[in-house]
């Protein structure tokens, strides 16, 4: 299957009543790779990509194909362990933060975690673990499976061409 263009589907936020919200289908870990891609050439500094999805959704899939569509096909671990991995980013950095075993909304004080959000390109998986910390005018990125492959919901993105 070609990536390109995504499959849109009906605009279920908007009837809803929720705003700018964009529904895509990805039918393979390949499609996520390169929507990824397609996700990094709209990105700017100071955005924080909030992208929630259950265990194995492709949230690290997802950011993988973002930072090698910029770096090359350098490794992208998951942070899980390290809670975050930074990537030079042009003048700026990119933070891939994994924040499932954060036990506290406090311990991202620690990592610096606040100070990179404003300034740095911040890609937060489990932000909901953030709680009350979690910027309002994040990008959330929402991942579920449908059948073999997922939907992805995208909230925040209006006037950026994904």
């Amino acid at each position: 299957m070609s990536f390109y263009p995504p499959r849109r589907l009906p605009p279920k936020g908007k009837a809803l009543g929720l705003p700018n919200v964009t529904t895509i289908a990805l039918d393979t870990d390949q499609d996520t790779l390169v929507f990824g891609a397609r996700l990094a050439a709209v990105l700017q500094p100071g955005d924080v990509v909030a992208l929630s999805g259950g265990l194995g959704a492709g949230k690290t899939t997802l950011a993988r194909g973002l930072i090698q569509s910029r770096l090359g096909e350098i490794d992208v671990p998951s942070p899980t362990y390290t809670l975050v991995q930074t990537y030079a980013w042009g003048e700026r950095e990119l933070w891939h933060c994994d924040l499932y075993r954060m036990e506290n909304p406090a311990d991202a004080l620690e990592l610096g975690l606040l100070d990179a959000m404003g300034e740095e390109i911040v890609l937060l998986e489990w932000p909901d673990r953030l709680g009350d910390l979690l910027p309002d005018d994040v990008l959330s990125i929402d991942i579920a499976f449908e059948g073999e492959g997922r939907i992805v919901t995208l909230t925040g993105f209006e006037g950026r061409n994904v």
